[in-house]
């Protein structure tokens, strides 16, 4: 049975927007763990920096 409990960030009503400050704050810390340069590239909406952050996680061993 799916968990429906969490929705892809694609489909976020406000995935489009710029990322939040808490996402960014935690970004930065996963890169750090990850061993990842942080990607001050450019604007992360909140969709992408969601993904990236499921990403680092599981880079840094802390994935579900």
């Amino acid at each position: 049975m799916a968990d429906n409990t969490e929705k892809d960030p694609d489909e976020w009503i406000s995935g489009d927007d710029p990322m939040t400050g808490a996402q960014a704050s935690y970004l930065k810390t996963l890169a750090e763990q990850a061993h990842e340069p942080y990607p001050t590239d450019r604007e992360l909406t909140k969709a992408e920096a969601s993904e990236l952050i499921e990403e680092l996680r599981k880079k840094a061993g802390l994935a579900k």
